[in-house]
């Protein structure tokens, strides 16, 4: 499930690059893209085709709406300066393999922001879900990345169920 924080970061970065700027200020480009009622599915082999808190195998199908925003300097003090931000919230149903199905609603954000000296990535990832059998699913993940003008690295993922 954490791969699904970065799945979807990489899908929101995509919806950002497929775009033209549509904003322009002094030396700043701006490009915001929203969704509605996108579908993504995700099925074994694939990472995140997995319950997070008992790692059983299944077929993932997730419904969002959200928005991704990105903003970089292009010149003057500050050029090479950015940030960009990622949220959305949706439903899921992930149909187990061992019979038991679940469905809820859940939330992702992610944020970076970077220079010429560096860098950092956050993200947070939030499901609550029901399971046919009457079990709950509740999970929740945190990860971050930054890299120092020194290029010290410090990266940590801290994935929680219950």
């Amino acid at each position: 499930m954490k791969r699904l924080i970065a799945t979807v970061a990489a899908l929101g970065s995509v919806f950002l690059m497929a775009l033209p700027a549509q904003a322009q200020g002094a030396g700043a480009i701006s490009v915001t893209q929203t969704f509605h009622n996108a579908v993504q599915t995700f099925a074994p082999p694939d990472p995140n085709a997995v319950q997070p808190c008992t790692g059983v195998p299944g077929t993932l199908t997730i419904t969002f709406n959200g928005v991704a925003h990105f903003t970089v300097l292009t010149s003057g003090v500050g050029a090479g300066t950015g940030w960009a931000t990622f949220t959305a919230t949706g439903t899921f149903a992930f149909a187990g393999s061992d019979g038991v199905n679940f469905s809820g609603r859940f939330t992702a954000w992610d944020g970076e922001n970077f220079n010429l000296q560096n860098s950092a990535a956050t993200a947070i990832l939030v499901i609550h879900g029901t399971g046919t059998d009457g079990s709950s699913l509740t999970f929740r993940d945190v990860a971050h990345f930054s890299v120092s003008a020194s290029g010290m690295t410090v990266s940590f993922d801290k994935p929680t169920c219950g």
